[in-house]
């Protein structure tokens, strides 16, 4: 199991970093339709640690996303593990 763990994570986070800088920049189902409702101003989601999927102060948009995806996939890895150990006790 831990072999599969580590190779899950590996494989999760080379496609979170190495894919994600050619993501559409369209919005995505949630955010259009805050567009057209003309309530996307009133949302919180800018004000996030990685807003918009760029990492904060990097200047390469590529590199930011990249980045975006790699500390996201570990921290939601970190919070499932997280979770787990909590369930357990």
């Amino acid at each position: 199991m831990k072999l599969f763990t580590i190779v899950a994570l590996a494989v999760a986070i080379g496609l979170a970093t190495a894919v994600s800088p050619f993501a559409s920049a369209h919005p995505d189902g949630l955010e259009k339709v805050a567009e057209d409702k003309a309530f996307i101003a009133a949302s919180k989601a800018g004000d996030g640690p990685i807003a918009d999927y760029a990492f904060p102060g990097v200047e390469d948009p590529r590199l930011a996303t990249g980045l975006a995806g790699f500390t996201g996939t570990l921290l939601v890895f970190a919070l499932g593990v997280a979770v787990v150990r909590l369930a357990r006790r």
